[in-house]
């Protein structure tokens, strides 16, 4: 089975190098401002909507006025309106739908960070990177690529880093089975998850220990005036904070997502709305530090590359019915205990939360026939 994987690796751009890729940067800005004004004029104007391909063809004609196009290589400019196209697309479907629709903005110096080579224009090479237009830019290889290279895109990061990300086509190979035959896994916030089996795996909290340091960070920026060199440095140190925050949650999040696949067969998870749950609540930071949503993500695409049976569970009344006799009492936050006074079934709450997990999953996936009492 064949899969797209991305690789990515930090560049290290020499002082030229990076007014380049810069430079590259601000023509694709540049240039995406002007599509989205030429559609929003088309509409407004000739009450007509322009595609991407319409647009595309007048790239020959805005090379000529704007020379410095020329610079950039021309699929890269041709991904840009790709890329408007995209939101265009995402804002007609909002619409239909009823959400709040969010029309397209221009894009600001710090609003537009990345273009993309979709076919050509790149070649690895050793250590280094092979652009066209650009050159040869040394490339930290901390893993070997695996697959075909399909597209690769260039970032630039809050941090005033650059990092490449390579789309490869990889061949997909599944795991032998696990020893394990299934799991439910209940994720928390005292806990970041407890397993159906009694195991439970701690909760790191990477933004809470990293807060202090990263408030006296917000609070130096906020005394530097707007536009002046320090600012911007103390800018570049408060998105270096917020970059290993989001480094260390993923490293996290990527390890223990695959110690689960490698040793459960059928794993069974909730489906929680997460962006529902921090809307007004107490515990929002705590909510958005454990990662629920990115750790689900990780360990739905490893499951499904290894083979393994994925179960997505309803969260409701998991907590509050009694795994022993299905007996509903509500409980409070606070209580950490599941003591059922129907059959006196005493255990942690989040345990038997991940065993009534472990019942709905199995069922959903034909594993096993749904029990009576859930």
């Amino acid at each position: 089975m064949k899969r797209r994987r991305s690789f990515v690796f930090r560049l290290r751009p020499t002082k030229k190098q990076r007014r380049i890729l810069q430079g590259h940067l601000d023509e694709c800005r540049w240039l995406y401002n002007q599509f989205l004004e030429q559609r929003k004029l088309s509409w407004e104007e000739l009450d007509q909507s322009l595609t991407k391909y319409h647009q595309q063809q007048f790239l020959p004609l805005m090379k000529k006025e704007r020379p410095s196009l020329l610079s950039v290589h021309s699929q890269v400019l041709q991904n840009v309106g790709d890329r408007l196209d995209k939101a265009m697309k995402a804002f007609f479907r909002r619409v239909k739908s009823n959400e709040k629709a969010g029309f397209p903005r221009f894009r600001g110096v710090h609003r537009y960070d990345s273009f993309c080579y979709p076919q050509s224009g790149f070649a690895v090479e050793g250590k280094h990177i092979k652009l066209s237009k650009i050159g040869k830019i040394r490339l930290s290889l901390h893993r070997p690529i695996s697959g075909k290279i399909k597209t690769c895109t260039i970032k630039r990061l809050p941090s005033d880093k650059w990092e490449v990300s390579l789309s490869c086509e990889v061949e997909t190979k599944p795991l032998p089975k696990a020893e394990v035959e299934s799991v439910g896994i209940d994720l928390g916030i005292e806990n970041f998850a407890f397993l159906s089996d009694g195991s439970k795996i701690d909760n790191p909290s990477f933004f809470r220990s990293s807060e202090k340091r990263l408030a006296k960070a917000q609070r130096a920026l906020s005394k530097e005036k707007k536009g002046t060199k320090k600012r911007s440095l103390r800018g570049k140190r408060c998105a270096k904070i917020h970059r290993k925050i989001a480094n260390q949650r993923k490293d996290f999040c990527h390890k223990e997502s695959r110690k689960i696949v490698s040793k459960y067969q059928n794993i069974c998870i909730e489906d929680l709305k997460v962006k529902k749950m921090i809307k007004g609540s107490y515990y929002a930071k705590t909510i958005t530090d454990v990662s629920w949503s990115q750790f689900r993500q990780y360990l739905t695409y490893k499951a499904e590359e290894a083979g393994r049976s994925l179960g997505i569970v309803n969260p409701a009344y998991t907590t509050q019915k009694c795994n022993n006799c299905g007996e509903i009492e509500k409980k409070q936050i606070s209580q950490r205990e599941h003591c059922c006074k129907n059959c006196g079934y005493t255990t942690h709450r989040d345990h038997n939360a991940s065993q009534n997990i472990l019942a709905l999953g199995l069922h959903s996936l034909g594993v096993s026939p749904r029990s009576l009492r859930l």
